[in-house]
């Protein structure tokens, strides 16, 4: 009969025999690790997702409220991330930011690699500021032929302000245009002429007209033109639909096609198209939805 000792021995030999021809644990959602900036978010709100995945990725893609989006790694940090952003409109609740990673294994079945995570977003505290606004009649009663300048403003913005171009262009912080105080914030209620328009989509800057105006990122003239309402108006886009919008300028310092760095000057401010006086209108839109510029600007972005 065969010893004890060796009984033993066999039943771990088999035992290490087993754990040796098993697969490899597959992978859990605790080795994810998924981080949003701002830590509350609410509607109408940028937000900078940053993950780190439970293995290595070629690439890393997300969806999120309807809109899809390509992640960047940074090597320094081993962390994906991207920037993305909440509408005005978008209800306070629960919603999912869904994540797709390719990975680099010869295995067909091991390439795809996903994960679930869910955010609460709550309604953002914006003032409910009414500002009564005065401004010519032909922006609130135009005439047949300014309607049809209008129309063709619109054409324009609508060609142009939903374009999502692949690469990233932006770089690290979003400054501000001018060194100025903001006369004017996001969401407040807009009144002009006594009739009640749509709420405020950008941040004003109290500056007189002729203030060099900077680009607040790295990014590419994508319009530089006059349009009825905006007056003279540059967009930059910074990349993967984030674009900023300078308003009412005096004066074009670019063209479009244009390569800007951040700080560069793109124009200098002014009152023109529908402006109660010189300011500076700036705007932020990312995939066709208008986010908050000063928490853009909050944002520690790598």
């Amino acid at each position: 009969m065969p010893s004890r000792r060796s009984s033993i021995y066999s039943s771990c030999t088999a035992i290490v025999f087993l754990l040796l021809s098993l697969p490899p644990p597959s992978t859990s959602a605790a080795t994810w690790a998924v981080h949003a900036q701002p830590a509350r978010l609410v509607n109408g709100s940028p937000v900078l997702f940053q993950v780190k995945t439970p293995a290595h990725l070629q690439s890393l893609n997300g969806t999120w409220l309807g809109h899809q989006f390509p992640f960047t790694f940074d090597a320094k940090t081993k962390t994906w991330f991207a920037l993305a952003g909440i509408s005005l409109e978008t209800t306070p609740g629960g919603y999912a930011l869904e994540l797709t990673g390719q990975k680099s294994s010869a295995r067909e079945d091991e390439k795809a690699l996903t994960f679930t995570r869910n955010f609460t977003i709550a309604r953002g505290k914006y003032p409910r500021i009414k500002v009564n606004l005065n401004v010519e009649s032909k922006f609130t009663e135009p005439t047949p032929e300014q309607v049809k300048q209008i129309e063709e403003g619109q054409q324009i913005k609508k060609d142009y302000l939903n374009r999502v171009t692949p690469d990233r262009q932006w770089s690290a912080q979003f400054l501000a245009p001018a060194n100025a105080a903001i006369s004017d914030v996001f969401a407040s209620e807009r009144i002009f002429n006594g009739k009640t328009s749509s709420p405020h989509l950008g941040l004003d800057f109290r500056v007189p007209s002729g203030t060099p105006v900077e680009a607040m990122n790295d990014g590419t003239v994508l319009l530089a033109r006059p349009l009825y309402f905006e007056g003279n108006f540059v967009v930059l886009d910074h990349g993967q639909g984030l674009l900023t919008l300078y308003l009412h300028l005096s004066e074009f310092k670019v063209r479009e096609g244009d390569r800007v760095k951040r700080g560069q000057e793109v124009g200098l401010s002014g009152g023109t198209g529908r402006a109660t006086g010189p300011h500076l209108h700036v705007a932020v839109r990312w995939q066709g939805t208008y986010l908050d510029p000063a928490q853009l600007m909050k944002l520690r972005l790598p």
